[in-house]
């Protein structure tokens, strides 16, 4: 049975996944690095799945871009303790696959569409989700 065995997921004391934060992403915007992340990602472990840049917040260092697992119900997104800042490059060691996007411009609106993809939201094709690999 020990083929089997689940592997636990560490957690700190907030409840966040555990993760190694290595220096992957070269950001040096006007605005600052913040970013906005449901708890579906950074607690849950899923994968970004739906990711949008909005205009920057002018209350805190903030890049504009926003990270959900692609179906959080309206209840949950509108409940702020579902959701918390952190900096993009730490965005970016929870799900790697986002990097590449980032220096998009305000405006843009992305679904996941496999493992590794993401394209722009028209509305025509489903959010893959799927789990992070830990």
């Amino acid at each position: 049975m020990g083929f089997f065995k689940k592997q636990k997921i560490k957690r700190n004391n907030e409840g966040f996944i555990d993760i190694e934060v290595k220096d992957l992403l070269d950001w040096n915007q006007p605005h600052g690095d913040g970013c906005i992340a449901s708890d579906m990602i950074t607690k849950e472990g899923w994968k970004v799945g739906y990711m949008y840049r909005d205009e920057p917040s002018s209350l805190y260092l903030d890049s504009g871009w926003r990270f959900f697992k692609g179906d959080e119900d309206e209840e949950y997104s509108q409940d702020a303790s579902c959701h918390h800042i952190f900096k993009l490059n730490t965005m970016c060691n929870y799900d790697s696959d986002i990097t590449a996007y980032l220096h998009l411009p305000i405006g843009t609106c992305l679904i996941r569409i496999n493992e590794y993809e993401f394209i722009q939201d028209d509305g025509s094709k489903p959010i893959y989700m799927q789990k992070q690999k830990r």
